[in-house]
């Protein structure tokens, strides 16, 4: 089954599989089945076509996801880079934008990057 250009998982209840889709999480989910008049424990292998085409027709409408979504958060996250904002900074040195600290635990934006400072002392098997 599709959704919003992306492959929902068959074997998975319904109310779990769509937020597979960008932009839809879990409480968005509930809401829209409940808007749907889908039960959320059914698997979206056993919805009928009827269903699935109304899923999709409330999706598509009414929310913004996937490729949209995408586009205008790239858009904002340029337009705070052009306009020099501190958040803009932030995103363009990949450090935290949110307030968090730097001095540990920035390994997220910043990538797995561990340098530690070696001791000036030199090994036992090295030449002099």
């Amino acid at each position: 089954m599709r959704i919003a250009s992306t492959n929902i998982p068959n074997e998975k209840k319904i109310a779990y599989a769509l937020p597979y889709v960008y932009g839809i999480g879990p409480t968005l989910a509930v809401k829209i089945l409940k808007e749907a008049g889908i039960d959320g424990n059914i698997r979206s292998k056993d919805l009928t076509e009827a269903q699935q085409d109304k899923l999709r027709a409330i999706v598509e409408k009414a929310y913004k996801t996937e490729g949209d979504l995408r586009r205008e958060i790239m858009s904002n996250i340029k337009r705070l880079k052009d306009i020099k904002s501190y958040r803009g900074i932030r995103h363009m040195k990949h450090l935290p934008v949110r307030g968090q600290r730097t001095k540990t635990n920035s390994r997220t934006v910043r990538g797995n990057v561990r340098k530690t400072a070696v001791s000036g002392k030199k090994l036992a098997n090295q030449k002099t």
